[in-house]
């Protein structure tokens, strides 16, 4: 393996991007999973913790329909950042070191610049879309927003708020299309070679542009864990989100050369 992957370079260029088949993000998973078992109290650890932060806001959002939906594409939104530590138990596994939890925060320190400017943009984009799915209900509801047990069925499948639900999807949609193509490897890349935040964007985007078809299945791959997630009340959570997290970092390795 090139070591030059671990060597910090604040002016790296952006790398060539590597151009993968549709079904590699399930190798990505079969992978995470190994770095998952290899490491298991430390990646536990970070899946309990993440497991209950997406238990509490699953509380706090259950009475509030607008933003029981902005709840889940957060928690996908803002779960790149969310890996972070994980990506270090992956990223010092594969240099031959096993490591802790604690010994994973390192990496998170180290990077703490980066990590924040990073955070702080997808801490916008959250609120931007927070506030336009209130202004959305708003708009259309004004004060007749359904409770959270007639939501889904009262707005997404009865058809009486077609407009609605195409703009809500369609709004939605850009959003999560932005953040996700400019995350896909931005965090790891920053940890691994220390880059600042515009190339590790910039890098992110042409690798999602250069691999649509495997970028829709990785998404989706994504969508539908976190969701497996938050419909056992955040209990598959505990191994879930560690194994996107570990399999992330195999996404990274793979795009960029």
């Amino acid at each position: 393996m090139d070591d030059s992957f671990d060597k910090p370079d604040k002016h790296f260029s952006i790398p060539q991007i590597r151009q993968i088949e549709a079904g590699r993000p399930l190798d990505w998973l079969r992978r995470g999973w190994r770095d998952l078992s290899e490491n298991l109290g430390a990646s536990l650890v970070y899946g309990v913790f993440l497991a209950l932060v997406g238990y509490l806001i699953l509380t706090y959002a259950s009475q509030r329909p607008y933003l029981f939906s902005v709840a889940i594409s957060g928690f996908l939104l803002i779960g790149p950042l969310t890996a972070a530590g994980i990506y270090e138990i992956s990223r010092q596994r594969e240099a031959g070191r096993r490591i802790g939890f604690l010994e994973s925060l390192q990496g998170l320190r180290e990077h703490r610049d980066s990590l924040l400017h990073f955070g702080i943009l997808l801490a916008l984009m959250l609120v931007v879309w927070e506030r336009i799915s209130a202004i959305m209900f708003a708009l259309f509801y004004s004060d007749r927003v359904p409770d959270l047990a007639n939501f889904y069925r009262d707005v997404f499948f009865s058809g009486d708020y077609l407009q609605f639900v195409i703009a809500y999807v369609l709004a939605g949609g850009l959003i999560a299309c932005i953040v996700f193509s400019i995350s896909v490897v931005s965090v790891p890349m920053m940890m691994a070679r220390d880059v600042d935040i515009m190339t590790a964007m910039a890098t992110s985007a042409r690798a999602a542009r250069r691999n649509p078809a495997a970028m829709v299945v990785w998404g989706g791959l994504l969508v539908v864990l976190v969701l497996i997630g938050f419909a056992t009340m955040m209990i598959g959570s505990v191994i879930l989100l560690p194994l996107l997290g570990h399999a992330t970092w195999h996404a990274y390795r793979d795009l960029l050369e």
